[in-house]
């Protein structure tokens, strides 16, 4: 594994099979909304809507991946419960992983770095908000066959 430029985002681990590997993770508040993210403006696709998560580094499993990358993103504890959804993109090298997880508390503090705004959105809304990333709804609609 190398860390390098990739496209993708700074300094990205190439895995073993030369492509990046991250996980997208969802959570759900007893309001059946969930946890989406406006990314920040200095971040790949900048400001646009989507489940918080990350690149995969060194030898961390996906879980170990999901935990920090809420962590960094949003102060948020977690808990990964099942892996529910991947892709595997045509058109560049990447591997995402989309994980079901619990949080251990609503109280989520935005990394301005990385996020420009918390949304708890309900599955209608993040279906029709004009600002979310390609494969958002499939990811979503593994998440809703998990509920």
């Amino acid at each position: 594994m190398v860390k390098q430029e990739t496209g993708l985002g700074p300094h990205r681990t190439i895995q073993n099979d030369g492509r990046v590997h991250g996980v997208i993770v969802g959570c759900q508040r007893e309001d059946a909304r969930w946890l989406l993210i406006r990314r920040s403006a200095t971040v790949a696709m900048p400001l646009r809507v989507c489940f918080p998560g990350g690149g995969i580094d060194g030898e961390e499993t996906q879980e170990q991946a999901a935990v920090r990358e809420m962590h960094e993103e949003l102060s948020a504890p977690i808990t990964p419960l099942s892996c529910v959804w991947q892709l595997v993109a045509p058109d560049r090298p990447l591997t995402l992983w989309g994980w079901h997880a619990e949080l251990q508390s609503l109280d989520v503090v935005a990394n301005p770095q990385e996020v420009a705004e918390v949304l708890w959105l309900t599955a209608e809304e993040i279906r029709l908000h004009p600002d979310t990333i390609p494969h958002t709804g499939t990811f979503l609609d593994m998440l809703l066959e998990q509920a």
